[in-house]
């Protein structure tokens, strides 16, 4: 398994930023080979973190890609600063 942790600041309107990922990237998230789970969380103060975890690492990196692009090209007025990303191999899990 593997995950990518995207630390988002300064989000202008989480609500809106919450809809769009869940109507429009999620389902383009879905059609990644491995996919295994999604979560966008508002962290409050402006602050919204996401969550991916695919079965293998091509899975992770190709979801970095498509977020980079979905959110250039749709988010950028909500998520206006460049993410925090962490990606990496999980040792544990349930």
């Amino acid at each position: 398994m593997h995950a990518v942790i995207r630390r988002y600041e300064g989000v202008t309107d989480p609500a809106e930023a919450g809809r769009r990922v869940n109507e429009e990237f999620l389902p383009l998230l879905r059609q990644v080979q491995g996919f295994v789970a999604y979560y966008f969380v508002d962290a409050g103060g402006g602050v919204m973190v996401s969550t991916s975890v695919f079965q293998d690492r091509a899975g992770a990196e190709e979801s970095t890609e498509r977020a980079g692009d979905y959110v250039r090209d749709r988010l950028a007025e909500l998520l206006p600063n460049p993410p925090q990303v962490t990606a990496g191999e999980a040792v544990a899990h349930s």
